[in-house]
């Protein structure tokens, strides 16, 4: 790690801009009859979006000036980009939009800091939760309301009781669900945002997530406050083969299946997603 860039300072200086995001989503969900929805290559996108996007953006340059780091977001890469700084802020405005139009409150905010690939400081906000996930290198994740910080760290699955797998709502499909019942005694839990399914493993809430990409996969921006904020609560967030994800590079798509868990689940379920692909789809990753 950089010894250039205090990570508690950071995110001292994040934390009140994400709670002003987290309030700005939010009176954009109680109008949302109101947003007008446009088509994003097969993903709808919002308002909503592109204002908090905006804010997000011009509240960090003027601590984080672009010259000297990275921006990365939803609404304004480019195919191919990356960028050259050594530091990169990655950022989804809002992650679950399927979720947010309907109203289902599983919807969030994730602002990651990624050093050399790999993020050092995240955070998953939570609006309808009124609260902010966060996470730095080394340092643990905790869970965030106006009144306390709470440490989180993933417990294992408990013995002889179904698998609690949240999955997505607009995502998956007889493939994977195919795979998950494979698994054994398994309680699908529909969910939105990838934010608030690592949160909710994070908490207790849920055992298992993975992800299968078909006709599309998730990007950076999904994944990189998740993958922090789940591996610095001792949890696993690894491509099924358990390799870690990397961002900021030329792709931003991650076409391999990702096993989202705590880590005495995360190489069984791993090895049964490899083997389950290639007797099924002849899959060899991409």
């Amino acid at each position: 790690m950089s010894p250039a860039l205090d990570l508690e300072n950071t995110l001292a200086t994040l934390r009140p801009i994400l709670w002003r995001a987290l309030e700005q989503l939010r009176q954009f969900y109680r109008q949302v009859q109101d947003l007008t929805v446009q088509d994003k290559g097969g993903d709808p996108v919002t308002l909503a979006d592109q204002q908090i996007d905006a804010f997000l953006r011009h509240a960090l340059q003027e601590h984080f000036p672009a010259s000297a780091f990275g921006y990365l977001t939803e609404e304004t890469y480019t195919a191919g980009q990356s960028l050259s700084q050594p530091y990169a802020w990655i950022i989804d405005p809002l992650d679950g939009t399927y979720d947010f139009l309907q109203q289902t409150g599983e919807y969030a905010i994730h602002v990651a800091l990624v050093y050399k690939h790999r993020p050092c400081l995240a955070a998953v906000v939570w609006p309808e939760q009124e609260v902010i996930y966060t996470a730095i290198a080394g340092g643990g994740t905790y869970r965030e309301t106006r009144h306390r910080s709470t440490r989180l760290q993933v417990q294992p699955p408990t013995p002889d009781q179904p698998l609690r797998v949240v999955m997505s709502r607009s995502h998956g499909g007889d493939r994977l669900e195919a795979f998950l019942t494979s698994l054994g005694s398994v309680q699908l839990m529909p969910m939105g945002s990838m934010g608030c399914k690592t949160a909710s493993i994070c908490q207790g809430d849920a055992d298992l997530y993975v992800s299968l990409p078909g006709g599309s996969a998730p990007k950076d921006w999904d994944l990189a406050a998740p993958d922090l904020i789940m591996q610095e609560a001792a949890g696993a967030f690894t491509y099924a083969n358990g390799e870690l994800p990397r961002y900021n590079r030329a792709d931003v798509q991650h076409w391999q299946p990702l096993v989202v868990c705590h880590p005495a689940l995360s190489r069984w379920v791993g090895d049964r997603l490899q083997a389950f692909l290639q007797e099924n789809q002849g899959y060899s990753g991409k």
